[in-house]
Parts: C-alpha cells; structure tokens; sequence
C-alpha cells in the first residue's frame, strides 16, 4: 500500500509539472533549491491553479490516512508537494501545508516553512500584527534549520534575509549590526553552492546598498561600530556579473542591477545595456513590472527613446 501510495503521488505531481514548467522556463527546479520565487501570471487560469494546489494538498491528506511510510519517504514527498505549491504563488495553501511541521526536525522542510512565513508577511492584505509575528517566526525557523543542519546552503540565505527583515523592528542599530551577521551567511550560503545564481545576487545587493549608505547615516555607523559596514560600486558588480555568469538571464533584477552599478560606475554604455536588457525582460511578476518600471525611467533619464 505504501509504495503504491507513494507511486500514485509522484505520478501525479509529475503530470501536472509538466505543463507548468514550460510556462515558467526553469523556475521549478530553481524554486527547488530555495531560490528567489519566481511566480507564475497563468491569464484566466487561476482556478484551474488554485484546482491542482487543493488535490496536492488533499492528495497529501489521502496518503496520510490509507498508508503508513517511512519517515524519510513522507518528507520528500512534502517537499515536492511544497515546491510546486511555491512555485504556483499559493503562499497561503503552502504555509498551511508547511505550519504542520513547525516542530520538526527536518532542516529541509524547516528553512522552506520559513521562505512561506516570509512571503506571508510580504502578502498585502497581511495585517502589520500578523506580519510582525511571521517576520520573526520566518527568522526562528531558518535559525533552527540551521541548528540542525549548518551545510544547509538554502537555511543561510533565508536566515539572512529573514534576519534583514527583522532589523525594520529593532532600529537602526540592530540592523547595522545584523548586516554583519547576514553578509557572513550568504557567503557561507555560496561556499556551499556556488551555483546559486540568487544568492550571489543577495551579496551584490548587500554591497551596493553599503556603496550608496547616503553620508549622514555613514556617520552614524560610524558613531555605533568602531568598523562599520562598508562597500563599493566594484565590489558589487563582481557579484552581479558573477550571478548572470552562472545563470544568464535568470532574475530581471540582477539586470537592472548591473544596469545601475555601470550607471554609478559613469559607464554610460553598458549601463543602458544592461537597463534594456531590464526593461525587455519577460514580465511574470509585480517584480518583474517594476523592474521595467525603473528600468525604463532610467533610459528616458539617459536619452534613449522608449
């Protein structure tokens, strides 16, 4: 019954992958490994989605009642059921599914239980009390993912981001002294896996928000730290190059990034490179829109007809 339950589920998270996928290039795999959600805009398809994320979660709650597996089976099975619940934008269903094992001891499903808490908090309609709380239960659970498995390359990112997130309740010199915490942990993030196109970007990020720190709040860095955070405009590019390098075209942020960092570096030509590479990119989120949003107002800033 076991195997025959556990049959049945892959077969049918693999039938409905299938067509997803092809809609949204490789963000499947990509959402897998914990990176930057990429979700999918399905035009008049919406009930159709939020169809198959109900039968995944029932399909769940099926196997549960008619077959006792082992352990280590369960949870791999969570976790497809998980990643294709991210990468269909079902933020809700997924912590639902996920808010089960906030006692576990299973990093994996510990560190993607945080990125669903995050993306909660980040929802609109999320009340600012209930947004607080998932703010810091996001940070808990990344930390104890952590805990239990430190050769976790997705529980460091998400503990740095997560951690960033916390600083906006605890005042500026927390968030100056977190920022320390949270660059060590997406480079440690990358010591593990250096293919991780979005954590590379995380650092340019982290870079170029030190490079452009406006000077009165450099001062008072410098009033709290005896060696506050600092960077530049170069230290960043490295990481924004370094991330396309790995996987071109992969995150219409990254090249609106590089765009700006040239623009900062009065490299006029390869900034407006990069910033129509920005503006052309294929919009599949609110991200993505006010990638091109920017982007393109950066070109009309530099002369170019848009």
């Amino acid at each position: 019954m076991a195997n025959r339950a556990r049959s049945f589920l892959r077969s049918w998270v693999q039938r409905l992958h299938t067509p997803l996928t092809r809609s949204t290039g490789r963000s499947y795999s990509r959402a897998a490994q914990g990176e930057i959600p990429v979700k999918m805009t399905m035009l008049g398809k919406g009930l159709v989605v939020s169809s198959l994320s109900f039968l995944a979660i029932e399909s769940y709650r099926w196997k549960c009642k008619h077959a006792v597996v082992h352990a280590s089976i369960k949870v791999e099975d969570i976790k497809e059921q998980a990643d294709y619940l991210y990468n269909c934008g079902e933020t809700e269903k997924l912590h639902e599914l996920l808010s089960q094992f906030k006692n576990g001891e299973d990093p994996e499903l510990l560190w993607r239980f945080a990125r669903a808490s995050r993306d909660l908090a980040h929802i609109s309609k999320t009340p600012p009390d209930v947004k607080k709380r998932l703010v810091y239960e996001s940070r808990d659970l990344a930390k104890k993912a952590l805990e239990l498995n430190e050769s976790c390359s997705p529980a460091h990112k998400w503990y740095g981001i997560c951690l960033s997130d916390v600083g906006d309740y605890e005042g500026i010199k927390v968030k100056i002294g977190n920022s320390y915490i949270i660059r060590d942990h997406f480079q440690r993030a990358i010591e593990l896996n250096p293919k991780d196109a979005t954590t590379i970007h995380l650092m340019g990020l982290w870079c170029y928000g030190f490079a452009e720190l406006p000077w009165y709040q450099t001062k008072i860095a410098a009033a709290l730290f005896a060696s506050p955070p600092s960077s530049t405009f170069e230290e960043a590019l490295v990481y924004f190059e370094k991330a396309e390098e790995v996987d071109p075209n992969f995150y219409s942020k990254n090249l609106l990034y590089l765009g700006k960092t040239f623009l900062q570096l009065k490299n006029k030509e390869l900034a407006i490179h990069w910033l129509r590479k920005a503006r052309d990119y294929l919009v599949r989120t609110e991200e993505d829109k006010e990638v091109h949003r920017d982007a393109t107002d950066l070109l009309k800033t530099l002369g170019e007809k848009v």
